[in-house]
């Protein structure tokens, strides 16, 4: 049985950013196992993991920290020199090449991968833009196979939805089982109205948004496809907000001023705001294939009903008649029905069914598996 009284850990994860589904799995890990050490690349979170020392890596100390991709290259050779501080075991937070982390080069360490993708721009590049480069898909030739030797090496592996499980076993050719990552329902269902817990600017901003709006929250990137938002919107006959940040802001502003219903943007919302209109929007839409998909969940512990991807993660996070609806987005005749049977389910039953997949519960499983 592996605890903090009786075995030493390290935690290990890739890059920390300021936000992001992983660096939250991350998160949870240092707060279940507080005494172990952490280990990352780099870190750029400001205030992230105050209070605990976090081990950097040599690309830490140089400018491709900046550049993911061109500090690809070095990171396989990074992760296998990694101090041995006499460790009993580790825990792996895995969406790149944190899987081939060794401590000393011991190959007798228990090691435990939570893996959130195998690298999407190596491996599948169609769900992922990044690798589409030419210098990327050439390097690909050359990392895959090391890729899937690395996994090869004695580690117990965790995938965080069946639709990464599967991808793991297509690519690395090894199994793993399904342990979903944790998403703050606790937390979202405490407040029975964020709306008071908003700033006197931000509740105006909240009044002043159209009634009945359909909402679409990420970061504004490509592959999150929020101009389907604004599509099932329009198709609807309803008003869509889009929230977040991201460098997709101007095209997606042309996108609303192009559209027929009122189209409004909301620019880097505080957690509260998010959580406000998850309560207060009619339906919330989520276009992109992701492998697990946290947003639609903590919408549905909101109580928003979830149009959702019916390829990826959230296939297995959203209920068709229960907490929402699931279609692929292509057809756009499907998205007006397909919103309206979404809205047509019932509040408590989302509720209930998001608290499925809380932070407890992700707990126990990760002390259940990394116990044996």
């Amino acid at each position: 049985m592996v605890t903090e009284t009786h075995a030493r850990g390290a935690l290990v994860h890739e890059w920390i950013a300021q936000s992001g589904g992983s660096e939250n799995v991350f998160e949870a890990f240092s707060e279940m196992f507080p005494q172990a050490d952490l280990y990352c690349l780099w870190n750029d979170s400001v205030g992230r993991f105050a209070g605990r020392q976090l081990n950097e890596t040599w690309l830490a100390r140089t400018p491709l920290r900046r550049s993911k991709v061109a500090a690809l290259p070095f990171m396989p050779a990074t992760w296998r020199r990694l101090e041995d501080r006499g460790y009993d075991w580790a825990l792996i937070s895995s969406h790149l090449f944190a899987h081939h982390a060794r401590f000393g080069g011991r190959a007798d360490l228990p090691r435990f991968v939570y893996v959130h993708s195998p690298a999407r721009y190596i491996w599948t590049p169609d769900h992922d833009g990044r690798g589409a480069s030419l210098p990327l898909r050439a390097a690909s030739a050359l990392l895959k196979p090391m890729d899937r030797k690395r996994a090869h090496e004695g580690a117990q592996f965790a995938a965080n939805s069946a639709f990464v499980r599967e991808r793991v076993a297509s690519t690395w050719e090894v199994d793993s089982r399904v342990i979903f990552p944790p998403v703050e329902v606790e937390s979202i269902q405490a407040v029975p109205s964020w709306r008071d817990e908003l700033t006197v600017e931000e509740q105006a901003v909240l009044d002043s948004l159209p009634e009945g709006f359909v909402l679409g929250a990420s970061r504004f990137i490509p592959y999150k496809r929020l101009e389907l938002v604004v599509a099932v919107g329009e198709r609807a006959g309803r008003p869509v907000v889009l929230a977040g940040r991201g460098p997709e802001l101007d095209r997606l502003r042309a996108v609303g001023e192009a559209a027929s219903v009122p189209v409004v943007i909301l620019e880097g919302p505080s957690t509260a705001m998010l959580r406000a209109l998850y309560q207060t929007t009619d339906l919330f839409v989520f276009p992109a294939v992701e492998d697990f998909g946290i947003m639609p969940v903590e919408a549905m512990a909101a109580g928003a009903p979830v149009l959702a991807q019916a390829l990826g993660g959230t296939a297995e996070s959203v209920v068709p008649g229960l907490t929402g609806a699931l279609i692929t987005f292509d057809d756009h005749d499907e998205m007006g029905p397909a919103a309206e049977a979404a809205m047509a389910t019932g509040r408590t039953d989302r509720i209930a069914h998001a608290r499925t997949f809380s932070r407890g519960r992700f707990e126990q499983e990760i002390h259940g598996w990394v116990g044996r």
